[in-house]
């Protein structure tokens, strides 16, 4: 479900399932649509790395299928903030792995991710993944 709080901060919350990743692209065209005085480059990297990121809970995310996920996006003066939080096991993987060889098939998610933005967190808050990306424009 989603929507569109007072302060024009967008949110969306469902199941982290491939369906899913429709919607976050939906809720982040909103945004674009909203804001369309900033640089589209800017949404367009953002979208990059939320999509990354929602698709690796939706692959990877533990129990499969069985996850949570709430989406915000805040467009702040000079900054666009996505946070993604699932309530899946805890993410214990490398927030800095490089990008991997250009044959290998995966791997490439938190990198894109990293690459795509200004600022990438996780915090494990109340049993949840907090991703916090940011991206300047």
């Amino acid at each position: 479900m989603a929507g569109e709080a007072d302060d024009g901060t967008l949110s969306l919350t469902g199941w982290a399932v491939p369906e899913g990743l429709a919607s976050l692209h939906a809720l982040l065209e909103q945004g674009r649509e909203a804001h369309s005085e900033i640089d589209p480059e800017a949404f367009m990297m953002l979208e990059t790395a939320v999509v990354e990121l929602a698709n690796n809970v939706v692959e990877h995310g533990r129990p499969r299928g069985e996850l949570r996920w709430t989406f915000t996006l805040r467009v702040l003066p000079g900054l666009l903030e996505g946070v993604l939080a699932d309530d899946g096991q805890e993410y214990d993987g490398d927030l800095d792995a490089a990008m991997p060889d250009p044959l290998a098939e995966s791997g490439r998610g938190i990198a894109l991710a990293q690459a795509a933005l200004d600022e990438l967190l996780l915090e494990r808050e109340d049993g949840h993944n907090v991703w916090t990306m940011r991206r300047r424009y």
